[in-house]
This record gives C-alpha cells, structure tokens and sequence, in this order.
C-alpha cells in the first residue's frame, strides 16, 4: 500500500504521524512510505533518519496526497489539506468532528474515507489511541495552568503549593478519566489541594483507593461545582463524551463567582470546550481574560512536547495502521467492531451518531457504509 505522512501544517503543530521506526515497520510488512520533507524536525527526527529506514522522502506536498492510499497524520486536516483529498483514500488521524462542520461538510464531500483515532475503542470501553495524548495533555495542563497564574501571565500570583506558612492553592479537576487522573496526579505532585468532580462513583472510589485519600473525590453537582468555582484558583475542565461535544459545564455567569486572576484550562477544548467562554487558542497566544479570569484553550496541546508525543502516539496507532495498510480498512472493520468505531465519514456519508446529532445531519448505519463504495 502507498502510504504518506505530510508534515503537520496546524498552528505550532510539531508532533509527526511516525517516527521513523514506526515507518520501518510499515515498510518491513512490504508497503512503501512517503515522508514529507521536513515533516519530522518539530519532533527531532531529520529527513536522514527516514531516508535511512526507507522511506521516500517527498517536498511536493500535492504529489504526496495525490499518489496516497493511506494518509497518516496527527491533526485534523485543514482546509488546504481537505481539498487535496478524494475518494478511495483514506485518512488516518485525530478529527474531534462534534465540534467542527466545515471540515465534517469537507470530508464529506470529498468523498475520503476518514478514521479518527478518538473514536477508535477496546474491549474494555477504553479509547486506546485517544489515550496516550489525554495522558499528555492532563499532565500539561498543570504546567500550563500554574504557569498562567503568574502574575506576569495575567494571573493571580500564587504558587501551587504554598511555601511554609502559606496554605497551598485549590485545583479542581472536573472530569476523573485519563486527562483528569493525570492533571490530578501532577496537581498532587506539586503540592496542591487538589479535587476531583466525576457523576461515576465508580470511577470515584478507584481514584479514593489508588490515591489513598490525598485526593479528595467529589461526586459532581451543581453545588460541588459551585464551591470549586469559588474556591478553586484553577479548574481543568476534563470532560469527555466519546465523539460528541463537550457539555458546557461552567458559564459565563459563574465566572463572576471566582477570584479575578484565577484560571481555567480547556483540555476539551477539541470537542467544543467545557465552558461557555471557552474558544480555542494556540501556543502562540495560549490565553485570554474574560471576566478577569484566564483562559488557556490551545488546541494541540500535546503538540508542544511533540518528541515525547510522537513517540506515544506512534506506540499507541502503529498496530492499526499496520492492520489497516495489510488488510484494508473494509476487510479490517468489518472484522473488528471496536476499530470501526473509528470510522466517522465514508464516500459522502456521515457515520458517526454523535456528530449527525451535533448539526442535525442524516447518517448512515455502519455496516450499510461498508457496502458503499
């Protein structure tokens, strides 16, 4: 199978599909790989790495997507990207649709076959390819969170845990899944009081056992939000709905409740955001004030520590790319029900429930789209 890897285009974007190990094991399966020029620098990887595996280095990104049966990449693709696509191929990244018509409309009509690695499940209900990035991000979004509450930053000016004498700050993670685990897990690390909301007890009680009480597991409600809102010098906002929007958990009328320089992080901010003044925002201008209250919504987060994500991303997706560029993706789906939870748009048709929901689209059932095209 031809398979390309373009080099990632969005707003500081520097994380690639795969390192060049990951392409060599492609290549060892009997498939040829096309490597944009340049496209592995952002997470230190050079042309002369991919070359040296066998890959076939390219710099003419229309010939790279023209001659493409699989197209891996990292971020949704953006508007120039969507117009180099077309039917028969099929593209292989993060897609996050819930939250983005134009690019759904887009795929849509170019007629791609398009597999999103959040929607991708396992046995056990996890989201195995969504996974390593929510790790990244959860665990980012402490350093950005007590880096945007430095006064220089627009922040309110504490230092998450206190000094002797001083009280450490409050940090709130709503949301107890992997995002919310890591944030609290590095929230606590650095000396923070830190809560945790979540509507699963279940998950609650594993994160009261595994931390043994230095946590404190909040079953959320709109008190317990409130009392975060007013106590909390930074919120994560850790929400996830597999493949649908994020619900709007904190509005604009709540911010009036909380300390002027205090903080809010949008790690769902891919899906819509959590909150209702959330928009999102990249590395290069990370933050805003509304209400004296700061926002940090970038995007891409994990794009920011790209050698570390590219390596986890590459460990987490290679397995199915390497099912996909041995089988196909029709025989493949068919096949595995969890992987084909991946599959969002096909030849013209919407599949993914969640998001024909979002803008009222019609969609198509999965295994009647397998037999289309």
């Amino acid at each position: 199978m031809q398979i390309a890897v373009p080099k990632e285009i969005k707003n500081h974007e520097y994380r690639v599909a795969l390192t060049p190990a990951g392409v060599r094991e492609l290549i060892a399966h009997g498939h040829e790989v096309t490597v944009e020029c340049g496209s592995g620098e952002g997470s230190g990887y050079s042309d002369a790495e991919y070359q040296g595996v066998g890959a076939r280095l390219e710099s003419d990104v229309e010939r790279i997507f023209a001659a493409a049966e699989l197209i891996l990449k990292v971020k949704e693709p953006q508007p120039d990207e969507v117009a180099r696509l077309s039917k028969g191929q099929t593209l292989f990244t993060y897609l996050h649709l819930a939250a983005a018509r134009e690019l759904t409309e887009g795929l849509l009509a170019s007629g791609v076959t398009a597999i999103a690695y959040e929607t991708v499940t396992d046995p056990a209900g996890g989201l195995p390819l969504l996974a390593p990035m929510s790790r990244v991000a959860g665990r980012m979004a402490i350093q950005a969170g007590a880096h945007a509450l430095e006064k220089a930053q627009g922040g309110l000016g504490v230092l998450l845990p206190g000094v002797p004498g001083v009280a450490p700050a409050r940090v709130t993670v709503i949301g107890g899944g992997v995002v919310g685990e890591n944030a609290a897990r590095m929230a606590l690390g650095l000396g923070a009081e830190v809560v945790i909301l979540d509507t699963s007890l279940a998950r609650l009680e594993t994160l009261d056992h595994r931390y043994q009480g230095q946590i404190r597991t909040v079953y959320s409600t709109s008190e317990a939000l409130d009392e975060a809102i007013r106590h909390s010098v930074l919120i994560i906002g850790a929400v996830l709905v597999p493949g649908a929007a994020a619900p709007k958990l904190i509005r604009r009328e709540h911010l009036r409740n909380m300390t002027p320089g205090a903080v809010l992080v949008d790690v769902a901010i891919d899906q819509g955001g959590c909150f209702e003044t959330s928009r999102p925002t990249t590395h290069a201008d990370s933050t805003y004030l509304v209400d004296g209250i700061v926002h940090y919504c970038v995007a891409n987060m994990p794009g920011a520590v790209s050698r570390t994500s590219t390596q986890a991303l590459t460990s987490a997706t290679l397995p199915y790319v390497v099912r996909l560029a041995n089988g196909g993706f029709r025989k493949v789906l068919s096949e595995d029900r969890h992987f084909a939870g991946g599959l969002n748009v096909h030849d013209g048709h919407l599949i993914l429930p969640e998001v024909g929901e979002a803008f009222d689209m019609p969609v198509t059932p999965l295994d009647e789209a397998l037999r289309k095209g």
